[in-house]
């Protein structure tokens, strides 16, 4: 458990120790979720304001915006400058994750848009046995607006899958093992692709999102995973 988990333990304790005698909660305890913040983070949020979507960093689960369906880009907004700002967000923080894919609810936009890309740098840090069983190939940087997906080989593989929404987790989602996605591109150009292996967990993962689905929903729970334990038990 990190640090701040070590601290809402701590705080939450308290509450909880109360409850089973049947006394009131302490109050001023921090609850589930309520943090305090310093000195400089108080300041900085009056001199700046809230945060706007879309957000420098994926939102995480227990967001409701993660939870929802998605809605479609409105037709006269499809190429207009907000979508293509929303794609080069997108763009920016999957490569700063880094991620294989990402969609707007995570960066708090409620709309039906993601992106997607495996660099070739990237790719190669997959061992080779785990490359070859599940097709793991670079592909080139993909937007697509208002997706539909069609299931081609609905063969269903299991693998290891992480989300930037569940951060520090992984578990192994059964997915199709070839999929088409069309829609259009941030420009409102018509893109399709047949995506097979790896890159049909990313499509599919993806699209979860657009409907308020995460993986955590598809995997077998046997295999939900700390991938940071190692470090606890140092």
């Amino acid at each position: 458990m990190c640090s701040s988990g070590l601290r809402m333990a701590a705080a939450v304790a308290p509450v909880l120790r109360g409850a089973a005698r049947g006394a009131p909660p302490v109050r001023g305890a921090a609850g589930w979720g309520q943090r305090e913040r310093s000195l400089w983070r108080a300041l900085r949020r009056r001199a700046l304001g809230a945060p706007s979507p879309p957000f420098g960093a994926p939102c995480q689960v227990g967001a409701p915006v993660l939870r929802g369906p998605a809605a479609a880009v409105p037709r006269e907004q499809l190429g207009g400058r907000e979508l293509r700002a929303l794609a080069a967000a997108l763009t920016a923080a999957l490569r700063r994750g880094p991620c294989l894919g990402l969609s707007a609810p995570q960066l708090g936009v409620s709309l039906r848009v993601f992106a997607a890309e495996l660099p070739p740098p990237l790719c190669a840090q997959y061992p080779p046995e785990m490359r070859r069983a599940h097709r793991i190939e670079p592909f080139p940087l993909r937007v697509f607006v208002n997706p539909e997906l069609r299931v081609l080989d609905s063969t269903l593989v299991t693998g290891p899958e992480g989300c930037a929404s569940v951060q520090g987790f992984s578990a192994y989602v059964p997915r199709h093992w070839a999929v088409r996605v069309s829609g259009v591109d941030e420009h409102g150009e018509p893109v399709s692709w047949e995506a097979k292996g790896w890159a049909a967990r990313v499509v599919q993962h993806e699209m979860d999102h657009l409907d308020g689905i995460l993986y955590i929903d598809r995997m077998d729970t046997r295999t939900f995973t700390n991938v940071n334990w190692m470090e606890l038990m140092d």
